[in-house]
């Protein structure tokens, strides 16, 4: 029976590797102490929770680094205070400026969809938003039902007695589930990319085209999105070196306009493209 459920876990691998560090210079001695079994915890809240059965093998690799700025009291209760910042290494980087929770040393971290916990859900809560942002990769507004759950524990976390951050959290979910632009940009660039390796050429740059679609209406609706470029920072140089084998110059001058932070990388390819 232990096997089993290890195998079933194992075959519902949302996450696949998760790196986890602590930055504790502000916490005494005790403290550190008290955190000791929190790294393994939250590394198995992230591989062990089931987050969905049909994207059941994504293996995204997570980083997470939690900055503690000290403790406080809250009646009997010790909560730490902290920043943290989540990534997938690539594509998606939230960095969260204040949170707030509750650790006992004794305590199991786990997921519950109803029941709100100052940790757990904070970490759900970042968990769907990356899950939702690589379900758009695979089809349009794939993500809907991630954010949806994003969206919940953000409601619940506003209306706990543990409400620190959680008002940004919803602005971020909406502004995530609402850039309809960067979400047809992460679904246009994937799919041009494999499209590209698998040989299909002009399907690819329809793809890239559409991408640049995507890139204009985000600019239109929100100049400068973060998340956008954040995006775009992790596949522009794969972007430029495939754009410059199909010499789609067109597109990669589109880039130079829309994605300016990364325009050094795309007028090297033009550079290529030209010889």
């Amino acid at each position: 029976m232990i096997a089993l459920l290890i195998f079933s876990a194992a075959s519902f691998a949302q996450f696949s590797t998760v790196d986890v560090s602590f930055d504790e210079r502000l916490l005494s001695d005790s403290d550190r102490q008290q955190l000791l079994p929190l790294k393994n915890e939250i590394k198995r809240f992230f591989q062990n929770t089931v987050w969905d059965e049909e994207y059941s093998d994504l293996e995204i690799p997570l980083r997470i680094q939690i900055i503690f700025d000290g403790t406080s009291s809250k009646g009997s209760e010790q909560l730490f205070l902290a920043q943290a910042l989540l990534s997938n290494g690539t594509d998606q980087r939230y960095f969260d400026k204040s949170f707030q929770f509750i650790y006992n040393e004794s305590g199991v971290l786990y997921y519950d969809a109803v029941l709100f916990d100052p940790l757990s859900s904070f970490l759900a809560f970042y968990a769907n938003i990356i899950l939702a942002g690589e379900a758009d990769t695979y089809e349009l507004r794939g993500g809907n039902r991630f954010y949806e759950i994003a969206r919940a524990i953000a409601l619940r976390g506003a209306a706990s007695d543990y409400q620190r951050g959680w008002t940004k959290r919803i602005r971020i979910e909406y502004l995530l589930s609402s850039n309809h632009g960067l979400r047809k940009v992460r679904l246009a660039t994937y799919y041009g990319i494999e499209l590209f390796e698998y040989g299909k050429l002009e399907s690819a740059a329809k793809q890239f085209q559409k991408m640049i679609d995507g890139l204009k209406e985000v600019n239109n609706q929100y100049p400068r999105e973060r998340y956008t470029i954040l995006f775009m920072d992790g596949h522009a140089e794969r972007l430029t070196e495939i754009l410059s084998i199909l010499r789609l110059d067109s597109i990669l001058n589109d880039l130079i306009e829309l994605d300016s932070d990364n325009r050094e990388i795309y007028e090297r390819g033009l550079s290529v493209s030209s010889e």
